[in-house]
């Protein structure tokens, strides 16, 4: 019986699972983002993100911890100089899944997994968005309009002098 084993296996063994979670993570290290399935994407999701937080204090035993991980020195590297710089304040949520739909072949939900504070288009869109309006009424929005006008045409005559 398999009560209370909520852990979705991917269809593959143990072994292959692990891999296949380690040479992912090491491609979202180095690339920041990929395109996988939704599915994996959670579990990358799960496996990836304790080993961020591991990676915030730079000790000889977290190295060795998340290096047993990921098999991959170029990887491991990067996450300690570069990643654990730029996450240090944040308390978790490093990763974000964003949907694009379904894959053609098989119509299996594919997604894109991110580093957060590595997408600057993201980052740039929230700064774009403070900017607040303000409910008018229908008069007032035309007086605005009526008096725009009125004010543009003494520049142009001094313009034209």
């Amino acid at each position: 019986m398999r009560h209370n084993k909520k852990f979705n296996h991917l269809g593959r063994t143990a072994s292959h699972r692990g891999a296949m979670l380690s040479n992912m993570a090491c491609s979202l290290i180095k690339h920041k983002r990929i395109t996988t399935t939704v599915a994996k994407a959670k579990a990358l999701k799960k496996f990836v993100e304790p080993l961020i937080t591991k990676s915030k204090d730079d000790t000889t035993n977290s190295r060795r911890v998340v290096f047993s991980n990921l098999q991959d020195k170029i990887a491991v590297t990067e996450l300690f100089k570069e990643i654990s710089v730029k996450i240090a304040d944040r308390p978790g949520g490093y990763t974000r899944i964003i949907k694009t739909g379904h894959r053609l072949g098989d119509n299996a939900e594919m997604c894109f997994i991110e580093l957060v504070d590595y997408n600057e288009n993201m980052a740039k869109e929230k700064v774009a968005k403070k900017a607040t309006r303000t409910r008018r009424s229908k008069k007032a929005a035309d007086s605005a309009a009526v008096e725009a006008p009125v004010e543009a045409a003494p520049a142009e005559e001094a313009k034209a002098e």
